[in-house]
């Protein structure tokens, strides 16, 4: 069957079109993106504001058109956490249901966690042993880990690259005391949560999903996405350390200018770099490897998983 999984995330809204059946990899078919930024569309209570609200509806509107376009026999919406944490939430999806007819189902923390992490199981498979993830979205961080396809582990907290950028790091290039003020921030953050991971023992093999970890691997060395999906794509502590620094120094356009860097996503890359070296750091993570399947391919796995077999 044609699947199609709408994903309202903080930076984007995406749509995955995909082949797929029980027992099969799903195959994408097709892929319509537009840069929504719904979390700097919050206003001061914490408010999806009303012109966010109208560009969040006309956004579902042509990502229904290009599912019906594409044949889709069934989309599985859902939003994370823009939508969540906003404070007019209930009234923000009751309008999106009117208005498009999509009921968004807005996920947990959590639940992001826990579908990213079956994502990367069945890409790496059990021969991975225990698996540490990690991914940095615009609004969270979601960390899990297990040996099975549930993690025994699960947490997500509030250091979104995107979050992270409108709240502390407003300058360009960014002020060194801001900078080192949401170094601060983020691990103490990350370091409350250590213990829930560290009782579990070492893992077998660390990696991360999201568009933060796929820039800053590429940034230090990585294969491009001209190279394939299969490459092998790696990003370890060391060469993650010398390059915030030189983040840091960077105006955006000068960012936007880096290998693999999109024009889109080069005001958030110090943040989530900061992220991505604090959780490295406090988790003990000398290397990790790029996943290419992430949430959007956990919600279509899991449907998959409850389809009857032919």
């Amino acid at each position: 069957m044609r699947l199609g999984v709408l994903d309202v995330g903080s930076n984007t809204v995406h749509l995955l079109v995909v082949d797929a059946h029980p027992g099969a990899r799903p195959l994408p078919a097709h892929s319509h993106k537009a840069e929504l930024r719904l979390a700097e569309l919050l206003d001061e209570r914490g408010a999806i504001a009303p012109d966010g609200v109208e560009r969040l509806i006309g956004t579902v509107r042509e990502a229904l058109h290009a599912a019906e376009d594409k044949g889709c026999e069934e989309v599985l919406p859902f939003a994370t956490s823009a939508v969540r944490e906003a404070t007019n939430a209930d009234a923000v999806l009751a309008r999106v249901k009117d208005e498009t007819g999509v009921d968004l189902q807005v996920l947990t923390g959590e639940e992001e966690a826990r579908l990213t992490f079956l994502a990367a199981r069945r890409w790496f498979g059990w021969s991975a042993g225990k698996l540490l993830l990690l991914d940095i979205g615009g609004g969270s961080l979601e960390v899990a880990y297990g040996i099975d396809e549930d993690p025994d582990t699960a947490v997500s907290l509030p250091l979104g690259a995107g979050r992270l950028t409108s709240g502390w790091l407003p300058g360009d290039p960014a002020d060194t005391e801001s900078v080192k003020a949401l170094r601060r921030h983020v691990r103490a953050q990350i370091a409350r949560t250590v213990g829930e991971f560290s009782r579990f023992g070492r893992p077998d093999h660390v990696v991360a999903t999201s568009k933060t970890f796929k820039q800053l691997a590429r940034i230090a060395g990585a294969p491009g996405s001209g190279d394939g999906l299969y490459v092998q794509r790696v990003l370890s502590r060391k060469s993650l350390e010398e390059w915030v620094p030189r983040l840091a120094a960077m105006t955006v356009p000068e960012r936007a200018a880096l290998p693999g860097v999109s024009e889109g996503r080069a005001p958030q890359l110090l943040a989530g770099a900061l992220v991505a070296e604090g959780a490295m750091d406090l988790l003990g993570v000398e290397e990790l490897e790029i996943c290419p399947w992430a949430l959007r391919e956990g919600v279509i796995l899991r449907r998959l998983d409850h389809l009857p077999e032919e």
